[in-house]
């Protein structure tokens, strides 16, 4: 029953393991502070962002279908976790304006793609872990939880910095150190899909709730 949310694991950890890779490979030409996480998907091997991308949003695929699977996730939840999912698969599709040609379409695409993500997963992970409603799996339900939690923290900071910068005439992306707080807020949103993923993938099926059989158990079973 938890293969799919075993598989979606292994996914996001690959997927995130290589956007790391990535950006320890790249400090001598690009300053983390400030250049943004999608910067690796300019160039030559812009090709590899795009992978480890896709690599989290299927991941994300297979953990929200072992959580739908386990009756762990309710309507509302398995939509923002899909809105995640496809969130990321226009961020790995369509790179981010090139500044130095100037904005494109692709790039808008992408700034589109990268705020319903990151809107998306704090809400699945609050909504799906609610502790109170998983008292067989409470240790896990509440470091979703408790991550959904801090990741919505992060967005809302990132909210009330730009809006200082509109009131004070600043560019939003000069109110920050831009780089910093999106490697923050996506270490802090990957957590807690993992713990989403440990959250589906660990502990018994929900009590009340009757098994999922293969054909060979229900045969056996006569």
């Amino acid at each position: 029953m938890h293969q799919a949310a075993r598989w979606g694991l292994g996914a996001v950890g690959t997927g995130a393991a290589v956007i790391a890779a990535l950006d320890l490979a790249s400090l001598d030409r690009m300053n983390p502070l400030r250049r943004t996480i999608s910067e690796h998907g300019l160039g030559e091997q812009g090709w590899v962002f795009g992978v480890a991308v896709a690599l989290l949003a299927a991941g994300s695929v297979a953990i929200g279908v072992s959580l739908v699977r386990t009756r762990l996730a309710g309507v509302f939840g398995t939509v923002a976790l899909m809105a995640w999912s496809a969130g990321l698969s226009v961020v790995a599709y369509f790179p981010k304006h090139d500044w130095s040609v100037g904005p494109s379409v692709d790039g808008h695409i992408h700034r589109v793609g990268s705020l319903v993500a990151f809107l998306s997963l704090p809400l699945a992970a609050v909504v799906i872990a609610r502790p109170w409603r998983h008292a067989e799996r409470r240790r896990h339900a509440l470091v979703a939880f408790g991550l959904g939690l801090c990741s919505v923290l992060w967005v809302a900071g990132i909210g009330a910095m730009v809006l200082v910068g509109t009131q004070n005439g600043l560019p939003w992306y000069r109110v920050m150190p831009l780089g910093l707080v999106e490697r923050g807020l996506a270490v802090t949103e990957v957590a807690a899909l993992v713990a989403l993923g440990v959250f589906a993938a660990r502990g018994q099926p929900v009590a009340g709730q009757p098994p999922v059989l293969s054909p060979v158990a229900v045969e056996s079973e006569r």
